[in-house]
């Protein structure tokens, strides 16, 4: 779907829009939405922002989606004059000037940072709104030493787009937005209930905790992501999380059938040459513990992904393997 595609089914009669689930933990799902709530939340996410007519933002992102939608939404919501460029791994690259509201994807942005041409363009994001994955250490510690205000997002297709933010580099922890309330299932699901997009006790299959005062939360995983390995339940994000920290190389954790254990850990790394197995090997064994390291490391040409961009976590038998250590 392009810009205008999109304003048509926008200002048609229908009450209702099409969208798509990213298909990141699953086969991607349609459902039919409200552009009134759409609009509700787009306001909410402008307010917050302190966006004003005549603002710029870029739209960088699938049309085909939650997110690019609404960030055609919220230039409409708003009267943000809104650049549309291809979705595409460097979007800065396609475009020029100042930015009010920016949004992207992890990849995105770690592709901006990593190119010298567009590495500076980030100082000319006043915020910069990160959604669809975690962002590892290193684009948490370059974003943290420029004037960018840099934001990672929680929320999903459901309740149309965000619904929770941390501000990158000065904490771990999501603050939900203005009229959402939290709470957490017995199996430990974050349950959300979001007035502005009517969205009531939904359980997500996001594991999380509540920081000490109740006000803050983090994730902790998926609930289909956790590892069963000789009777110790491992989540798949937090292994990828303490992995991120010294390990540069893209990667994800995935698990296999295991005789012995049951389940096994297994390290799925984007790159190529033989050190890279024994130099993932060693940081894993220097920031996991025992029973939460990798017992198969795979090394693939490219990472599955989403059209979204997202990392598509599957199974070894979907990846196409060049080296198996």
């Amino acid at each position: 779907m392009n810009i205008e595609q999109f304003y048509e089914e926008w200002n048609n009669d229908s009450e209702l829009i099409e969208v798509q689930t990213s298909g990141s933990t699953g086969k991607p799902q349609k459902m039919l939405v409200k552009k009134t709530l759409m609009l509700a939340s787009a306001c909410r996410t402008n307010d917050f922002f302190g966006l004003r007519s005549n603002d710029r933002a870029l739209l960088c992102m699938s049309l085909d989606y939650i997110a690019g939608k609404m960030m055609a939404v919220r230039a409409i919501e708003r009267g943000l004059q809104l650049d549309v460029v291809e979705p595409c791994g460097n979007p800065l690259a396609q475009c020029k000037g100042r930015y009010d509201f920016v949004a992207m994807v992890p990849m995105q942005v770690w592709n901006t940072l990593h190119c010298d041409d567009t590495r500076q363009r980030i100082t000319d994001i006043d915020n910069l709104l990160i959604g669809g994955g975690s962002i590892n250490n290193d684009i948490e510690r370059e974003l943290s030493a420029v004037s960018c205000r840099a934001w990672s997002s929680y929320g999903m297709t459901e309740t149309l787009s965000h619904i929770a933010l941390r501000r990158v580099g000065k904490s771990q922890w999501y603050e939900p937005l203005r009229g959402v309330s939290l709470s957490i299932s017995e199996d430990g699901c974050l349950v959300v209930t979001d007035k502005t997009t009517e969205t009531f006790n939904m359980k997500t299959n996001d594991m999380a905790e509540f920081s000490p005062d109740g006000r803050l939360f983090r994730i902790l995983g998926r609930k289909d992501n956790v590892i069963c390995s000789g009777g110790i339940k491992i989540h798949a994000e937090e292994v990828e999380r303490l992995v991120a920290a010294v390990f540069s190389r893209p990667f994800m954790i995935t698990k296999c059938p295991d005789e012995q254990f049951g389940e096994a850990v297994v390290m799925v790394i984007e790159g190529y040459g033989d050190a890279i197995i024994g130099k993932a090997r060693a940081v894993c064994a220097e920031v996991l513990p025992k029973y939460w390291q990798p017992r198969q490391y795979v090394v693939v040409d490219k990472l599955p992904r989403t059209a979204t961009l997202k990392v598509r976590r599957v199974g070894l038998d979907a990846l196409d393997i060049k080296k198996l250590g």
